[in-house]
């Protein structure tokens, strides 16, 4: 698996939008500043994401995006999927099962799939939240937080 841009800059805007007060909404301006993101391609990821049912968008004034549910309740495997991320294994280590002297390969590379696949859908927004926080207070930083 390779964590491409769209992967990254995703968990980025959903980790911040985590950080919200009372999960409030934010504008696409205010993550790409917060963020260090291109404003346009943040927009084509959050509306992936909404699609997904990861985020919420509000229009008016006070609009932009939320949370639709708990970060404890959004899988790291689900932002990535929602923008096109595959978990799947790079196609070099997927040798063809019928080949008897990569049976132990193949075996290996499919059973470390799995892990990785159970590994990004176990771990929550909510832990990442918690991850970054203890690095931060590891550091001496202050509160707030670029991702």
């Amino acid at each position: 698996m390779k964590l491409t841009t769209r992967g990254h800059y995703s968990v980025k805007a959903m980790l911040d939008l985590s950080l919200q007060p009372e999960r409030g909404a934010t504008s696409v301006r205010a993550i790409a500043q917060r963020q260090e993101l291109p404003a346009p391609y943040l927009e084509k990821l959050l509306i992936e994401l909404r699609r997904a049912g990861l985020v919420e968008s509000i229009r008016g004034a006070q609009g932009g995006y939320r949370l639709a549910r708990s970060p404890a309740q959004i899988s790291l495997g689900q932002i990535l999927e929602a923008v096109g991320e595959t978990v799947e294994p790079l196609p070099r280590h997927s040798p063809e099962a019928e080949q008897a002297e990569d049976w132990v390969t193949f075996s290996l590379w499919h059973r470390l799939h799995q892990k990785l696949k159970d590994a990004l859908y176990g771990i929550s927004l909510e832990d990442l939240y918690y991850d970054a926080r203890s690095w931060q207070a590891a550091q001496g930083e202050a509160t707030s937080f670029v991702v």
